[in-house]
């Protein structure tokens, strides 16, 4: 298993599928972690849609996803369920964010946080601008998550 990338660390890029919720339409595509060179991007990783923390975490960054932007983020959620899993998960929540799919948990096994049973532990990662990562909350249960203000608040000390 990789480590968990430190602080400071560039983060390895990566392509996902994925898909996001707009106006009744959940389009889909490949997210690449480059194409997010210039602002912030937070990544929230969590063991499965429709499960009861998941769904308080995912909805908790979606209703706070307007401040989160203020601050210059995009928010990416990603797990191990299909885009299928994932678009009746949005739909269902009204999730306004990306949701993508992590096949074989590839990019949460290089960010040192896949873990045998529960598959993967609750995470979010605050990647800068450059690359770099900036912050980081791993849980060792999953049953904790930083609310969207906390991220708000690391968003604002990143350098410009």
């Amino acid at each position: 298993m990789a480590s968990t990338p430190q602080i400071g660390d560039t983060v390895g890029d990566f392509r996902l599928p994925g898909g996001h919720l707009n106006a009744g339409t959940f389009h889909r595509r490949d997210y690449t972690l480059c194409e997010q060179r210039g602002q912030p991007l937070v990544l929230a990783f969590y063991p499965g849609d429709d499960t009861p923390v998941c769904t308080a975490q995912l909805c908790s960054y979606s209703d706070g996803l307007d401040q989160l932007q203020s601050a210059g983020a995009t928010v990416w959620g990603i797990s191990p369920q299909g885009i299928d899993s994932h678009e009746q998960f949005a739909r269902n929540r009204d999730l306004r964010m990306p949701l993508l799919y992590d096949e074989g948990r590839t990019v949460a096994k290089s960010f040192g946080i896949s873990a045998p049973v529960i598959g993967l532990r609750r995470a979010v990662f605050i990647i800068d601008r450059h690359g770099r990562l900036h912050w980081k909350h791993v849980t060792a249960v999953g049953a904790t998550y930083p609310p969207a203000a906390a991220l708000v608040a690391q968003l604002a000390r990143l350098t410009v």
